[in-house]
């Protein structure tokens, strides 16, 4: 008897260890009776009935990544590529995902790679490579739609890698190459371009500041001249007043009058200036002498003079010196002249008053 109890006490307790069960917080168990759903098992200890009760499949209520192999797709111009990509989704109704569904990872896997063409094949290729954010989220709503009946939520579906054929990579290399020497040209030129107007502006800029500063310059240098000149008429009219107050005599301001020729005369002028009185003697003597029919015969010997250096001047151009020579030449040649017509009235009135003394031929 004894043995009896014992051995159903060991059979209470093996039967008691396989249908007492603990389910973890991420784990959810579905549980069928007589081959038909009878409950679904959260976290926490759970018992099941010897027998009758039966595990028929145990999921998960993390986010599962689904990583699927490769899949081949053809673009919309003909160009065969593989794409790489990764779903994940999340069990959201586990009795669903256990009955509704055949194998339902293999579904989802053959499910992405239908959308996946239909996607990609709508587009370039140049769009399939810049476009993942569209491919993502096509391929999300599609799945997502197409999974609810299955107990999934597909929360995130992601490109991983194109790869498209290696002579598509050697054009696009050679694309990407002439498109940055392209980019570089223009910068180049942008820049040039830029440098150019920055250079221009800045040399007119400097002259307009050279202009107007120059007609500054000029407006400051007539303003002085014209202040100057001022000051220069006010002092002569200020002399002019204390001449007058002074009732100078006739000698002074004859001997002022030959002073202010002096000063006219002096300098590399081509003008002759001559005291009216000198003129008024010179025609005189001219005249008397015609008269007295003197000056004719009598030959006057004139010595030769040493010649004088051409006339320089170091602070004159060329033709500056031409004229001052001419004007000294002419000033030279009027004062021989007025020199000779005085030796020959000299000469010619000293004969007459004592004529030469003629031998008497009858004696």
């Amino acid at each position: 008897m004894e043995k009896i109890l014992i051995i159903i006490g060991i059979v209470v307790l093996i039967l008691f260890a396989v249908n007492v069960r603990v389910v973890s917080q991420s784990d959810i168990f579905i549980i069928e009776r007589l081959g038909k759903y009878h409950k679904t098992w959260s976290a926490g200890l759970h018992c099941k009935m010897p027998f009758f009760d039966k595990i028929v499949n145990k999921v998960t209520t993390k986010e599962m990544l689904l990583d699927f192999p490769k899949q081949k797709v053809i673009t919309r111009d003909n160009v065969a590529m593989e794409i790489d990509t990764v779903v994940f989704a999340k069990i959201v109704d586990p009795k669903l995902y256990t009955y509704a569904v055949e194998r339902p990872k293999e579904s989802l896997e053959n499910l992405t790679a239908t959308n996946l063409r239909n996607l990609v094949g709508n587009m370039d290729l140049d769009e399939t490579l810049t476009s993942r954010d569209v491919i993502n989220a096509g391929m999300e709503r599609n799945l997502d739609d197409a999974t609810n009946a299955w107990g999934l939520d597909v929360t995130r579906v992601e490109v991983r890698d194109i790869m498209p054929p290696r002579d598509i990579l050697e054009a696009m290399t050679k694309q990407m190459k002439a498109e940055r020497d392209k980019r570089a040209g223009v910068l180049e030129a942008e820049a040039h371009k830029l440098a150019i107007v920055t250079r221009a502006e800045g040399d007119k800029e400097a002259q307009i500041l050279a202009a107007q500063a120059q007609s500054e310059a000029q407006i400051a240098l007539a303003k002085g001249k014209a202040e100057s000149i001022r000051l220069v008429y006010e002092a002569e009219a200020q002399g002019i007043e204390m001449l007058n107050k002074a009732n100078m005599s006739e000698a002074v301001l004859k001997l002022k009058a030959i002073e202010a020729l002096k000063a006219i005369a002096d300098g590399n002028s081509t003008k002759i200036f001559m005291p009216t009185e000198i003129s008024s003697l010179v025609s005189s003597l001219g005249v008397m002498g015609e008269a007295l029919g003197i000056g004719d015969s009598t030959d006057i010997k004139k010595k030769d003079k040493p010649k004088e250096k051409e006339y320089e001047d170091a602070c004159l151009d060329r033709a500056s010196t031409d004229t001052a020579f001419v004007t000294s030449a002419v000033n030279k040649e009027i004062r021989d002249d007025m020199q000779e017509i005085t030796e020959n009235l000299h000469l010619n009135l000293a004969t007459e008053i004592n004529p030469p003394l003629t031998p008497d031929t009858n004696q």
